[in-house]
């Protein structure tokens, strides 16, 4: 019987969960054995798992689990240098030449265990089977509006939180532009057509902010792009990859401008293709704007969580992609997981 145990999350803010009671129990129905542990901030009871069938676990318990045993979490495990003896899904970060995820990729192959990495869970044509990515532009673009009202003022931006819900999020901000009685911004995004400008595109609306939105076919000639610093906020929501223009270049900071907000909701500082050369790590919810030039003042949110700024919506929704998958892991080797494993096995060897 295969068996998938839930784990939980040990970063801060992070409430969300890839599974939900209802999948639990579509998982339970077909045969599968769920454990599922507690969880200090996870946004969905344990008590609605208990009663659809699930183990109960204690939290962090996982490292005891059965070796047969499907670890299940979505952020990064502890740092902690222990070996990893268990399949791991979670999103591993270790692919592309990050100094953490070789750390990672070490621990799994002195434990003898194995990564699915969800963000290379995908189809035969390369499409990703699961993503977060409209709650990651969604909150992305909300907290890029926080830190343009933070200037308005005189400020900048405060820490951000976990919302209870969207609605919630929405009430908030409109209530910060009211008092405010100002017209409202005007934004640029890039990446419009894709789930995270899709995303960040409703919060715009939704918020009455003007928008431009820009997808391949507006930065097919290249950058850099003076009709980004003619809005007020730009919003990147392209990952970068060979070739990428230049966006936002580091002269920009000095330039004349209106723009003053920029949300990097793709967050790939680090990248040697970051299309955004004025800044250089990532921010905090504690800490979300870097100021990095004061006159005329430019601020940068770059956070790498976004969607746990609300996560009942991005849980349920990713819970709901990926569910159809996890009923295909007592066939591991083949499909959306064989490739995976692909992935994995070419990256330690």
């Amino acid at each position: 019987m295969t068996h998938i145990w839930v784990r939980s999350e040990s970063r801060a803010h992070e409430e969300r969960v890839g599974l939900t009671p209802h999948g639990a129990a579509k998982l339970l129905a077909a045969g599968y054995a769920v454990t599922v542990e507690e969880s200090r901030q996870r946004i969905l009871p344990i008590a609605d798992y208990a009663a659809v069938g699930c183990t109960i676990a204690p939290e962090f318990s996982w490292v005891d689990a059965p070796d047969d045993a499907i670890i299940f979490g979505l952020k990064e495990l502890p740092e902690d240098g222990t070996p990893l003896r268990h399949r791991h899904i979670m999103f591993g970060h270790a692919y592309k030449g990050q100094p953490s995820g070789q750390i990672l990729l070490e621990r799994f192959k002195v434990g003898g265990g194995t990564l699915f990495d969800l963000e290379y869970l995908t189809q035969a044509d390369g499409r990703r089977v699961a993503a977060f990515g409209y709650w990651a532009g969604y909150a992305g673009a909300a907290v890029a509006l926080m830190c343009w009202l933070a200037q308005q003022n005189g400020r900048i931006a405060g820490p951000v939180k976990a919302y209870p819900s969207a609605r919630h999020m929405l009430t908030e901000l409109q209530q910060g532009l009211d008092v405010l009685g100002a017209a409202r911004p005007t934004a640029l995004i890039i990446g419009a057509l894709g789930r995270v400008g899709s995303g960040a595109a409703d919060l715009c609306q939704a918020m009455g902010v003007a928008t431009t939105k820009w997808d391949m076919a507006e930065t097919a000639s290249g950058g850099p792009f003076p009709e980004i610093l003619q809005h007020d906020i730009f919003l990147n929501c392209i990952l970068a990859r060979p070739g990428t223009p230049v966006f936002v270049p580091g002269s920009a900071k000095e330039a004349q401008r209106s723009l003053s907000v920029i949300g990097d909701i793709a967050c790939d500082p680090d990248s040697d293709f970051s299309p955004i050369k004025v800044y250089d790590r990532t921010t905090t919810w504690d800490a979300p704007a870097l100021r990095v030039h004061d006159q005329p003042i430019l601020d940068v949110t770059a956070i790498d969580n976004l969607p746990s700024m609300l996560p009942a919506e991005s849980s349920e929704d990713f819970a709901g992609q990926l569910l159809p998958h996890l009923l295909e892991l007592n066939a591991i080797d083949a499909g959306v997981w064989g490739r995976a494993q692909d992935w994995f096995d070419r990256s330690v060897s």
